[in-house]
């Protein structure tokens, strides 16, 4: 077999398999689309759930969802960030603390995503929780007990190795040029981190964070110990309220109603508007990524 028919078959599998996808996601779009479209109105994104969920709206679901999205960003990436700047920037490739924390970030990316809402339940609901209780509230409950904030900070657990590589990776493309060229005019080690690495790898920074976003937004099995709720009156009021997803709204649709038929246009309408949020957010932060880039340049 001469090389053009070996070129020729491995061009066809490509194909195959780009074709293979790109209709895998197409399906998938249009069963939800065809499913959720004739339910999605101003009623059911701005109303209250009622009469047993078969009815009314998932407002508290979608602001819950945004909420806890926005926390786990603002927590999961800064600390994504530290780590990724010292891994690339300070750190020695045979350092022992090195070596830890990359041995650390691979563990935490294939552990099962119902392992980290165990851990939350034990960790920072069942301990500083419960500590925060007695030392500020005088025993009485109220961080001790699921929250959004304790589901935000297990969801970024999660996320956390998918932003610390995006960022190192962005961080290890900044040519060494650049940074001996801003050491020879004087700039110290963290002048040239703040001033040149920084400002060329917030694409990558960008990349990390709609990354996260992407997982974050429609997991359910970290927050169905910290946080998550089947139903609520009100919405979150404090980060020590419980809030409603839009993921665990769908699950619990889907498995414990009493009428699953009865639910499932509101089940199609709940993941079409799960999409459709996740890509909003996504959009912002790839606009956003885009003009930095262009203004770069």
């Amino acid at each position: 077999m001469n090389r053009n028919v070996k070129d020729t078959i491995v061009e066809g599998i490509t194909g195959v398999s780009v074709l293979l996808i790109i209709f895998i996601i197409v399906s998938i779009l249009a069963v939800t689309i065809v499913g959720g479209w004739p339910n999605l109105n101003w009623t059911f994104l701005s109303e209250f759930p009622k009469d047993g969920m078969t009815k009314g709206g998932i407002f508290p679901a979608i602001v819950g969802t945004a909420m806890m999205t926005i926390i786990m960003a603002v927590a999961a990436v800064p600390f994504g960030v530290i780590t990724a700047i010292y891994l690339a920037e300070y750190a020695s490739e045979k350092s022992v603390i090195a070596k830890t924390i990359r041995f650390a970030v691979k563990t935490l990316a294939v552990v099962p995503s119902i392992i980290f809402g165990l851990f939350g339940l034990g960790f920072f609901i069942g301990f500083i929780g419960k500590n925060m209780d007695g030392l500020l509230n005088g025993g009485e409950l109220k961080w001790g007990q699921p929250n959004i904030l304790w589901a935000s900070f297990t969801m970024a657990l999660l996320t956390l190795p998918v932003v610390i590589v995006s960022v190192e990776e962005a961080i290890r493309t900044i040519p060494r040029e650049m940074r001996e060229a801003s050491l020879a005019l004087g700039a110290t080690k963290w002048q040239t981190i703040r001033r040149v690495v920084l400002p060329g790898s917030v694409s990558g920074i960008l990349t990390g964070t709609i990354l996260a976003v992407s997982r974050g937004a429609g997991e359910v099995a970290p927050i169905l110990f910290t946080g998550a709720a089947y139903f609520l009156s009100d919405l979150p009021r404090s980060l020590s309220d419980q809030f409603m997803s839009l993921g665990y709204h769908i699950y619990i649709m889907s498995t414990q109603s009493s009428n699953v038929d009865a639910t499932l246009p509101i089940q199609f309408a709940t993941t079409l508007v799960l999409l459709l949020l996740t890509f909003s957010l996504n959009a912002v932060a790839v606009t956003l990524r885009y003009r930095i880039r262009k203004r770069a340049k």
